[in-house]
């Protein structure tokens, strides 16, 4: 009877296998052994927010984005790249002909890449850091304090006219030409002007060496007339017109700081019988010179920073885009940092003095004079001269005996007689001061320097930099007087002589006048 009790009744059976609705009929037992769920004891569904839906239409976006770009390459695969394509017909042959010449890039690409699949991905990844750092520098605007806008001032310069038609600017410092015990003439670097010159020197200490300093701007800068096709040749031409029309009768000294540097050696080559000598600070050279070992072109360019050697490059390969970079720096109105604009590199005594007011008003005003004509001509001119062939090498300015030998007999007589040999190259002395932590011009160009000029003498500075000997030091600069000239002597005493001449009103009364002579 207990197992027959314990047994389930049929409404029992049928509740384990359906759930109950809760309905009940009359006289039916409540079913109460087997707990029951209800639709109010499962748990509710999570509703989907508004991130979820986001991100799963973006990866449904970039799943059909992925597809149509497998589609068009396909479509470009059988319509555009096939052998008998308009645009292989055309492109074909230039395309293969730049690969070619690129072909070299692939050393640098792991073995296991495929250069076709790897350089699509390089390039994406240089765009996408391109827009990052100009994205970032614009957003760093907004810390940076406002920029001293550029000021144009009225003109100042004396000028002289050329035989060519161009007028040439210049300006002088020191005791007159009468006066001038030694004349210096000394053209300016890339972005100054005839301002420059030597950059804080005395007028007593020109008085003391009786000195008379002559700068002048380059042609398309400050006030002078542009040249169309000018060149080294044509610098150390107009360097002898201005020396004649300024009265400088005699020998002048050429006076190269840095990329300026060039233009004095044009003089050097040029026209060596005016010139009394050379006296360089941190001379530049082209720094593509083929006569540069290995070792002397790798410790230059280790010193310069990337955009300094890309400005080379640009300047050999890509002169024109020069254009956008100046633009951008000192031809765009506002005044800025010089270690910026030239992209320089620069150690502790030049970094103090670019620092310093004096300098940063000179260097404001110095740019101001170069820029007055608003053009990029004339800078990109100045950058192409600086890399490109000179016409002459350094070495042609060395002192050495040039025999006339064509033919046997000059030869023979030339074998007993030293009457057809002469002395060629720069005969008079050359001097050149190096600051050791000098990154703008690195020692190594001086040491190239030494190399194929063994007569010139190197005054190797200690812990000077590109600007710290040659800008606002005094006692620097009396070094370098003293070097050149010896001690102080002044200038030179005016002669005054008196010559008879004639009257107009005389008629022969023997009425004398006397005309002072200096």
């Amino acid at each position: 009877m207990e197992e027959v009790r314990g047994a389930n009744t049929w409404t029992e059976e049928l509740a384990s296998l359906v759930e109950d609705t809760g309905i009940h009929y009359a006289g039916e037992p409540e079913i109460s052994a087997r707990p029951r769920k209800s639709v109010r004891d499962e748990p509710e569904l999570e509703k989907e927010n508004l991130k979820d839906q986001v991100t799963a239409f973006l990866k449904s976006w970039g799943e059909m984005l992925l597809e149509l770009g497998k589609g068009c390459k396909d479509i470009l695969r059988q319509t555009v790249v096939t052998e008998d394509s308009f645009v292989v017909q055309k492109l074909g042959g230039p395309v293969a002909k730049v690969s070619g010449r690129l072909r070299f890039l692939n050393d640098f690409l792991p073995e296991d890449r495929d250069p076709i699949h790897a350089w699509p991905v390089v390039f994406f990844v240089f765009i996408l850091a391109l827009c990052g750092i100009l994205s970032f520098n614009t957003n760093q605007d907004n810390s940076v304090p406002p920029v001293k806008k550029v000021c144009i001032h009225p003109p100042s310069a004396s000028r002289i006219l050329l035989p060519d038609g161009r007028h040439l600017a210049y300006h002088e410092l020191g005791v007159q030409a009468g006066r001038a015990r030694y004349s210096l003439i000394a053209p300016h670097s890339f972005l100054s002007s005839r301002l420059a010159g030597i950059p804080g020197v005395r007028t007593s200490l020109l008085e003391d060496f009786g000195v008379r300093l002559v700068t002048f701007d380059l042609p398309g800068f400050g006030e002078s007339d542009p040249h169309p096709s000018r060149n080294l040749n044509s610098s150390a031409l107009d360097m002898l017109h201005l020396a004649n029309a300024v009265g400088v009768s005699d020998k002048f000294w050429v006076v190269g700081y840095s990329s300026g540097s060039m233009h004095a050696w044009a003089a050097l080559r040029y026209i060596p019988d005016r010139v009394a000598g050379a006296a360089m600070f941190a001379p530049m050279i082209n720094p593509y010179e083929p006569s540069m070992t290995k070792e002397e072109m790798r410790r230059t360019w280790e010193e310069w920073l990337p955009r300094r050697r890309f400005m080379y490059f640009l300047a050999r390969r890509f002169p024109k885009l020069l254009s956008f970079s100046y633009r951008r720096s000192f031809l765009s109105g506002k005044h800025g940092r010089i270690d910026k604009w030239m992209s320089l590199s620069l150690k502790k005594k030049d970094e103090v003095l670019i620092e310093d007011p004096i300098f940063e008003e000179y260097w404001h005003r110095d740019v101001e004079e170069s820029i007055r004509q608003g053009n990029t001509k004339p800078f990109i001119e100045e950058a192409v001269l600086q890399v490109s062939n000179w016409g002459f090498r350094l070495a042609d300015l060395q002192v050495r005996k040039e025999c006339q030998r064509r033919g046997f007999l000059p030869w023979l007589r030339a074998m007993y007689s030293q009457e057809e040999c002469e002395l060629a190259g720069f005969l008079d002395p050359i001097h050149i001061w190096q600051g050791m932590d000098d990154q703008v011009v690195p020692p190594s160009i001086t040491d190239y320097i030494s190399r194929v000029l063994p007569a010139a003498v190197v005054h190797k500075l200690p812990y000077e930099g590109h600007f710290s000997y040659f800008f606002f030091c005094d006692d620097c600069h009396l070094q370098i007087f003293s070097t050149l000239f010896g001690s102080p002597q002044g200038p030179l005493e005016q002669k005054t002589e008196m010559v008879e001449t004639p009257s107009e009103g005389d008629n022969g009364k023997g009425i004398q006048c006397y005309q002072f002579i200096q």
